[in-house]
């Protein structure tokens, strides 16, 4: 299928040629937007919780999106495989906004559950057609440049994000934060219905992958999330009951989500994402404790524990925009350079673990560990495109969401029950160690074996 009345022609900008401005306003803004819903309800969830009287919940407005994403990114991969990206990108945003709308009124936790589901639901059928309406609009040589303006999107709101919801929080009510991303949105969906329409008439593909059980998969994998992330909180024998459930559950579901060979490397596309995946896991695995680690061993206030989350984002923004500025270099090779330096950052932040370890280090640590993150899942997210065939896409890119919240879900359970069980230093270091070795293990083969087509 041909992209957008797209013409590589020399010197033509990647992002900003006429026939591509739409697009590339109304990608970079619903992903911008969902970048504040993220870092917002994280620092407003205190004080939420609080008035909706729910504070025995406090997990569940998490958990909640993050399993109603999952079944929303594998519909949105059968929608685009099928029908292409038109119908997905339709309803997601919409329901994104609809789900803020519902959260932002909620009288009570329930209906707040409720907002915040459908708001994982609409994101994450909205993602995957993000996805693949890259690889419609963009042609192949300038989508790394696509993929590194979609994480600088992310580096403003966790700048000032945070900052932002607080002070809505505190002053406003915290409802503003969702009320007041909604018109936005529908304006960043606005402009991603133009593009849709000047899209050519979508060919279904002559023959379909065979795949079977996709949404029930998705919805034991879901399940599955969910009960662990509660494991995760309740660090007692019911949580380790619990936590062998939902790998019950999770297991047979992430066999059938993502591409055959995945969870055994096979070469090219399955590498592609499980190296996603494990990236995810290293980084957020750890990240995940850092304030913690920051408050409760050295004492720092929360603000400060929080420095070093911004100075990665900045060091994201910078890894993201290499890859576009050596094209002649492969994918993989920025994916390779990408898992040694979040190793080196993982284990370099674990020198701030033990009371007497430098906390200043977590800075210049997790620059680095954000720096070979930008590297990393930009080329990832390239590889997975230049990888499948038009008719696989849909499906590939919710694979490629999937193994990332699989892989962050699973690292920060363990950690979760390290931590509880062991204290903040001594469970926070040998989860570190382990971290470092995926890093290495994606780095030294999985990586090389993610640039070849099998």
């Amino acid at each position: 299928m041909q992209a957008v009345g797209v013409t590589v022609v020399t010197g033509k900008s990647a992002l900003w040629a006429p026939d591509r401005r739409a697009a590339t306003v109304g990608l970079l803004m619903l992903v911008t937007l969902s970048a504040f819903e993220s870092m917002g309800v994280t620092t407003a969830l205190p004080t939420l919780v609080h008035d909706l009287h729910g504070e025995e919940l406090y997990s569940w407005p998490f958990t909640m999106f993050l399993a109603a994403q999952v079944v929303g990114n594998v519909v949105g991969g059968r929608l685009c495989d099928r029908r292409g990206p038109t119908p997905a990108l339709t309803v997601g945003p919409a329901m994104f906004a609809v789900g803020l709308l519902v959260a932002g009124v909620a009288q009570g936790m329930t209906q707040l559950l409720v907002g915040r589901a459908l708001q994982g639901f609409g994101g994450g059928v909205e993602m995957v057609g993000l996805y693949v309406l890259v690889a419609q609009v963009y042609p192949e040589r300038h989508r790394p440049v696509v993929f590194g303006a979609f994480a600088t999107a992310w580096v403003v709101p966790s700048l000032v994000g945070p900052t932002v919801a607080g002070l809505l929080a505190q002053y406003l009510s915290w409802r503003w934060i969702f009320l007041g991303l909604a018109p936005l949105v529908l304006v960043g969906w606005g402009l991603v219905l133009i593009v849709l329409r000047r899209l050519p008439a979508f060919e279904p593909p002559a023959t379909e992958p065979h795949r079977r059980g996709l949404t029930a998969a998705a919805v034991a994998a879901a399940i599955g999330l969910a009960v662990l992330s509660w494991a995760g909180d309740h660090p007692s024998g019911a949580g380790l009951g619990a936590a062998l459930l939902g790998a019950a559950a999770l297991v047979p579901g992430v066999l059938v989500l993502l591409p055959r060979g995945t969870l055994r490397a096979r070469i090219g596309l399955p590498s592609a994402v499980l190296a996603r995946g494990l990236m995810s896991a290293a980084f957020m695995g750890s990240e995940a404790f850092l304030p913690l680690v920051l408050q409760q061993v050295h004492g720092f206030s929360p603000a400060w524990a929080g420095v070093p989350l911004t100075t990665a984002a900045l060091g994201w923004a910078v890894g993201s925009w290499l890859q576009p500025r050596y094209p002649e270099l492969s994918p993989a090779r920025f994916v390779r350079w990408g898992f040694l330096a979040i190793a080196a950052g993982v284990g370099l932040v674990t020198l701030v673990a033990p009371a007497w370890g430098p906390p200043w280090v977590a800075a210049p640590a997790w620059i680095l560990a954000g720096f070979g993150m930008g590297l990393g899942t930009s080329s990832v997210s390239v590889l997975v495109l230049n990888l499948s065939p038009a008719a696989e896409r849909g499906f590939n890119s919710a694979a490629l969401q999937m193994s990332d919240l699989f892989g962050q879900s699973i690292l920060i359970g363990l950690g979760g029950v390290l931590v509880a069980a062991l204290g903040p230093t001594a469970g926070w270091t040998p989860l570190n160690a382990l971290l470092v070795a995926l890093a290495l293990l994606g780095g030294l083969v999985v990586s090389r074996r993610s640039d070849q087509r099998s």
